[in-house]
């Protein structure tokens, strides 16, 4: 477990590749989690997964609200008992077009900020900005797409993650 409160868990597994048997042990793992959080026996729980819609986490007759991350080596869940939630989690990397990455799924504000940053503190920043906006999009229900000035109504929470990796949860 990385955090909960209010309602919210958070778990993070390594991740292993491929990418399929990530997907499928960080969903074993949130089951696993849940059925110790909630004392609920594991067969009660499962994860609804459709296509173009957010995963939802079934228990016992009702739905709870789910959401995944993955990067290299680290697949993270987070679920909400009681509303919508995203979670997404970015490994800290030197992006060499991160000013078009940035202005085109950011904004220009978040564009300038970073331009304002040291090289040194861009990579770290510019994940901090990528996982708010991709957690927020999950959260809103909405898939990420090149920026648009649409508000997004959720609260954003930082993580704390070993480095290299960063994350936010919205909720």
């Amino acid at each position: 477990m990385l955090w909960s409160g209010d309602g919210v868990l958070v778990i993070g597994i390594a991740a292993v590749l491929p990418r399929l048997e990530a997907r499928l042990r960080i969903r074993a793992a949130v089951r696993e989690a849940v059925a110790h959080w909630l004392k609920l026996d594991i067969e009660a729980i499962s994860v609804e997964s459709t296509p173009g819609a957010p995963p939802r986490l079934l228990l016992a007759g009702r739905a709870a609200s789910l959401s995944f991350s993955h990067d290299e080596g680290l697949s993270l869940g987070a679920i909400n008992l009681q509303g919508a939630v995203g979670i997404d989690a970015m490994r800290v990397q030197d992006i060499a077009d991160w000013f078009t990455l940035a202005r085109d799924y950011l904004g220009p504000q978040v564009a300038e900020a970073l331009s304002a940053c040291t090289d040194a503190q861009r990579p770290l920043a510019l994940a901090q900005a990528w996982t708010a906006r991709e957690a927020a999009l999950k959260c809103m229900g909405r898939q990420l797409a090149e920026w648009d000035a649409r508000p997004i109504d959720c609260h954003l929470q930082p993580l704390s993650l070993p480095a290299p990796y960063v994350a936010t949860l919205a909720s």
